[in-house]
């Protein structure tokens, strides 16, 4: 197998692929073997046709088949063979088979190198999390705000609380938890945005293409969960189309850079590949309190 690469831009690759010899050969065989045992032709019982027969009634068939099987084959092989991710389906073109030879090109989008110059040791900032007594306060008056008509405490006991001490407990952990969920977000984005600074790279279109119309068919959904008519949503569609562009390239960034982290530090690849990442840098990071 011959293979040639021919780089496009930054991430799209050409590959030319060429086959011959016994590849071909031995292929040709499995096919005309397999269309022998049931090929149906006059004079012969299925099984027992000669091949010169089944080359004079299926000769446009097997050729079809032989392409069929053997472009994806070599294809795959020639990606091992010249160490590419592709992240998208390759568009094939100028695909020939002659005499004893099968040619074709295969473009692609590949996976973009990524140079991370330091992902250990990235500075987070950590804030002990308090709740203040004007939170507390503003948290209440805003329960409050339900039971106006009532002038004394009983619209605690309403919610369900003997007394105050007993609510007051209670949206205190509440706040407490948003607090360290809010927190987690910002340390997470702090990680985020070190990283993406050092990481440049071109995000590959197939991706963000990829990932675009998954974020529109979320906003879509949640449109219509809202009661939104499906007339509207169509109309709304290429507003949403644009409005998130950016947003899908920076999910995609994201998460290649996290996948790359994941590379380096041998994290198993699955579907929470991102969260085992996160921890990982948030653990080794250099905590300023």
């Amino acid at each position: 197998m011959k293979t040639q690469v021919k780089k496009l831009d930054r991430n799209k690759r050409e590959l030319t692929i060429e086959v011959s010899g016994d590849i071909l050969k031995n292929k040709f065989e499995d096919v005309y073997k397999h269309l022998g045992e049931h090929a149906k032709v006059k004079g012969f019982r299925p099984g027992n046709v000669p091949r010169d027969v089944l080359e004079k009634h299926y000769s446009p068939a097997a050729r079809e088949e032989v392409i069929r099987q053997l472009i994806p084959e070599v294809y795959n092989q020639a990606l091992t063979k010249e160490s590419l991710e592709p992240v998208s389906m390759p568009d094939i073109a100028d695909v020939n088979l002659g005499v004893d030879t099968l040619s074709f090109k295969a473009t692609v989008e590949v996976k973009p190198k990524i140079e991370l110059k330091n992902y250990k040791g990235l500075k987070t900032e950590y804030k002990p999390v308090e709740i203040k007594p004007e939170e507390m306060s503003a948290a209440i008056d805003k329960i409050k705000e339900n039971f106006k008509e009532v002038t004394d405490e009983s619209w605690v006991r309403s919610l369900g609380y003997p007394k105050m001490d007993d609510l007051k407990a209670v949206l205190e952990k509440q706040l407490y938890l948003e607090k360290v969920r809010a927190q987690r977000v910002s340390l997470e984005n702090g990680i985020i945005e070190q990283l993406t600074k050092q990481a440049a790279f071109d995000v590959p279109q197939s991706l963000i293409n990829q990932h675009l119309e998954e974020l529109i068919k979320q906003v879509k959904v949640d449109l219509a969960m809202r009661g939104m008519q499906r007339e509207e949503i169509e109309k709304q569609e290429p507003a949403l189309r644009e409005n998130l562009k950016k947003r899908a390239e920076s999910d995609v960034r994201v998460f290649l850079i996290l996948e790359e982290v994941a590379r380096l530090e041998n994290i198993p690849n699955d579907e929470h590949v991102s969260q085992k990442t996160m921890e990982f840098l948030l653990k080794n990071a250099k905590w300023d309190a």
